[in-house]
């Protein structure tokens, strides 16, 4: 059986690798003003975060239209037998909804739906893992499997920058931000139950980071080898520093530098960083 691997835009692959390992993406959409983006092919990160910075109105982000998904799958019915479609957690946004619905459309391929039920980079470990399956030849059965076995050591956490992306999308009361910005608040959060919650509130980014790099560390304890990314929010320079802190103590952990794109950073902000990572075979 001949399987391909579709994604969305927010697992943020690059496209050198994606054309590499023939994976489809499907974008979301982030709407700017008057103005609607597709992510990744009309608007970069670096032009989304130019574009918004002074902006008083929070740019609003949209699932992929269905025909999106119809036209890609309808395409692949030509060449492959089935496809294994990997999206963003189905708890913030309805992209997998649309997915399987446009899986019901199309006739002559069999369309497996997979939630990751996170985002960014790390839903991008599932994508390059069922992609390696599929061109090794691996049933579409196994390789999701594989995936519900990596979700297990699945891990990710976000620490936003500034308090005030959260409360204009309706994440964070009022009262709460202007203590949390009195206090020098950073948020980590994590996805619980296939939505972005708090996990800790603490004082100052150092000591958000430092707290996010202890989990790191708890988990590459009990493993022989992790897979990690760290993701940034239009602060590369400081994401690349803190890759170089962490590979010094963490010698069985492989990491890469990944970034927030335009739907993901309307929602938490430019300088926001985050830290993922799985167990590895």
């Amino acid at each position: 059986m001949k399987t391909a691997i579709v994604t969305d835009s927010t697992a943020y692959i690059p496209k050198e690798i994606r054309e590499k390992l023939d994976i489809r993406m499907v974008p979301l959409n982030v709407v700017i003003g008057n103005d609607t983006y597709k992510e990744e092919l009309d608007i970069n990160a670096t032009e989304f975060y130019d574009k918004v910075r002074n902006e008083r109105t929070l740019p609003k982000t949209s699932q992929p239209a269905l025909g999106d998904f119809v036209e890609t799958y309808e395409e692949l019915s030509k060449n492959y037998d089935a496809v294994i479609s990997i999206h963003l957690s189905s708890g913030i946004s309805g992209t997998l909804a649309g997915a399987k619905q446009a899986g019901e459309i199309v006739d002559n391929i069999h369309v497996y739906t997979f939630d990751s039920e996170l985002s960014c980079m790390v839903q991008g470990f599932y994508v390059l893992k069922a992609a390696q399956m599929a061109k090794e030849g691996a049933h579409p059965d196994a390789i999701i499997e594989e995936l519900n076995t990596m979700k297990q050591t699945t891990r990710a956490y976000f620490m936003v920058d500034n308090l005030d992306h959260l409360h204009r999308g309706g994440r964070l009361n009022g009262l709460e931000r202007v203590i949390g910005t009195m206090l020098q608040v950073k948020p980590i959060l994590h996805f619980e139950n296939k939505i972005i919650v708090p996990f800790e509130k603490v004082r100052t980014r150092k000591k958000a980071m430092k707290r996010i790099a202890d989990l790191l560390q708890e988990d590459a304890t009990k493993h022989a080898k992790l897979q990690a990314t760290i993701i940034h929010a239009n602060n590369e320079q400081e994401a690349i520093a803190w890759k170089t802190e962490l590979e010094a103590n963490l010698p069985n952990v492989e990491f890469t530098i990944s970034y927030f794109g335009p739907v993901i950073g309307t929602h938490l902000g430019e300088g926001s960083l985050g830290l993922g990572w799985v167990k590895t075979n």
